[in-house]
């Protein structure tokens, strides 16, 4: 307890003291940041969207992901075919490595994606998109 609130700063007693809540500071409702519709404060995140927006952003991010996750195997692929030249002995080994590059190169991109919408605040497509108007 601060020095001021014991001795009565301005008068007012231990009891008259009253620190606002986290509750207190925060509006009932709130403009979700990428689709612009008005939600309650407890539906959206602390970067203000709505579990809708959180969802196709994480669809979208999937997508990504995996075209980011084909051209790491395709690189990987290429590598291992040019550079290391298997021999028929242990293709199924090299094939099993391209796949599990693609796999991992795909949970990678995704989650950079999600990252890099979510930092970059990007709007989301469709009608009602942006701020409402006053």
């Amino acid at each position: 307890m601060p020095w001021f609130a014991r001795w009565g700063r301005g008068g007012g007693s231990v009891e008259e003291v009253r620190h606002p809540r986290w509750g207190d500071r925060t509006p009932d409702e709130v403009v979700c940041a990428r689709c612009g519709e008005v939600r309650d404060a407890m539906e959206v995140d602390r970067l203000l969207w709505c579990q809708r927006c959180r969802l196709r952003a994480r669809n979208e991010a999937g997508w990504w992901g995996w075209a980011i996750g084909l051209g790491f195997g395709a690189a990987v692929a290429g590598y291992v075919w040019l550079v290391i030249r298997p021999t028929d002995l242990v293709i199924g080994g090299w094939i099993a490595t391209v796949v599990a590059a693609v796999w991992i190169g795909a949970k990678i991109g995704r989650e950079a994606a999600y990252g890099i919408m979510r930092a970059k605040r990007r709007r989301g497509g469709g009608e009602g998109a942006g701020p409402p108007l006053r």
